[in-house]
């Protein structure tokens, strides 16, 4: 069995995609390990910092909450790539990685992140890279298309995501593709294993278990 980065950690897999390309799913089914620390998106404390809902207030206001809500993303995932477990393997909803090289770089493609905000973000992101141990030894890319996941955002009817548009999935979708498919923007923080995300929920159980081995760290036989 293939150890990680550092003895002191456990073998840490990231779950990357686009807004309802399944992640939920996929961590539900992994759950039932009990050797597996399985850490969901923190959308509750992101919800309720303080008694303030930052995603409410970034999903109607972005270029006012852009910075508050990112700084407290980053903040929040920091916590949860660092967070104890005695299980071998870490399964994470997302990452520092995830918020910065697709959602932070969205909003200062689209000029909703003033550029000394992005600049005290990455400060703060590079520090981070640097001194906390954030490294991960697997990403697992959910491959949607935008066209797909908008009609589960829609059908799961969060209150939040009302006014995410089709073209805004697009573009978050080619933010991905770019980053860990065609690996061409940014760098890779591990490994990349790509599913098919698009497959009904009623099979997709049957392609998380085919590559359970790489997924639990039995082989890493993936693609660089």
């Amino acid at each position: 069995m293939a150890s990680s980065k550092s003895s002191s950690r456990p073998f840490s897999v990231i779950v990357e995609g686009n807004i309802g390309s399944g992640k939920t799913t996929f961590l539900q089914h992994f759950n039932e390990y009990g050797n597996v620390c399985v850490l969901a998106e923190p959308i509750e404390l992101w919800r309720n910092c303080n008694g303030h809902n930052l995603l409410g207030l970034m999903y109607e206001d972005v270029k006012k909450w852009s910075f508050t809500f990112q700084s407290y993303v980053q903040l929040t995932m920091l916590q949860q790539h660092t967070r104890k477990t005695h299980c071998p393997i870490k399964l994470m909803e997302r990452s520092i990685y995830s918020a910065r090289y697709c959602f932070v770089e969205k909003m200062k493609q689209d000029g909703l992140l003033p550029d000394a905000s992005a600049a005290v973000i990455d400060k703060h992101f590079e520090w981070i890279k640097e001194h906390a141990d954030v490294d991960v030894d697997l990403v697992v890319y959910l491959r949607t298309t935008p066209e797909v996941v908008y009609d589960r955002m829609m059908a799961r009817n969060r209150a939040e995501e009302k006014t995410v548009s089709l073209d805004y999935l697009k573009a978050i979708h080619e933010i991905h593709e770019q980053w860990l498919y065609h690996k061409n923007l940014f760098t890779l923080p591990a490994p990349v294993l790509t599913l098919d995300a698009n497959l009904d929920k009623s099979v997709i159980l049957e392609e998380y278990m085919k590559y359970e081995p790489y997924i639990l760290n039995k082989s890493m036989m993936v693609n660089a």
